[in-house]
């Protein structure tokens, strides 16, 4: 990618994959929305997504979902896909995870509207369903 206004999404460029063992360690990054002056939603689907538990280290899985409204930046889809692989040597609460990404999210892009969903699988028999959202 020679074009000056991708030249900070850094993860797109390389064919390698660089996998992290935390969200710390990755960075999300953001371009430049063309669309400013309209409202519109982005969604990002993640049906695998895999975190660890923060008492046992058991693996445990869900489904993330990211929708927002981008403001002046949007999110990068590979820097989102590598900051959620990130978590799965992670060990922390559902509770913990929806709010982390929603707050990083925030912090990347400032979007207008923001809301990130955890539907995580059951363990122990009971199973979490946690939404956070983020308004300017």
């Amino acid at each position: 990618m020679s074009d000056e206004k991708f030249q900070d999404l850094t993860l797109l460029s390389k064919n390698e994959n660089c996998y992290f063992n935390s969200p710390d360690d990755t960075k999300l990054e953001s371009f430049e929305n063309k669309y400013v002056e309209r409202d519109y939603w982005i969604t990002f689907d993640c049906p695998e997504f895999t975190s660890l538990c923060p008492v046992t280290s058991q693996p445990d899985f869900g489904h993330i979902t990211v929708r927002y409204i981008p403001d002046e930046r949007c999110i990068e889809s590979k820097s989102l896909k590598m900051y959620l692989f990130a978590f799965r040597n992670h060990n922390t609460f559902h509770e913990e995870v929806v709010n982390r990404v929603l707050t990083d999210i925030v912090e990347a892009c400032d979007p207008r509207e923001a809301h990130v969903i955890g539907d995580f699988r059951p363990r122990g028999g009971i199973a979490l369903k946690i939404e956070a959202s983020h308004k300017k």
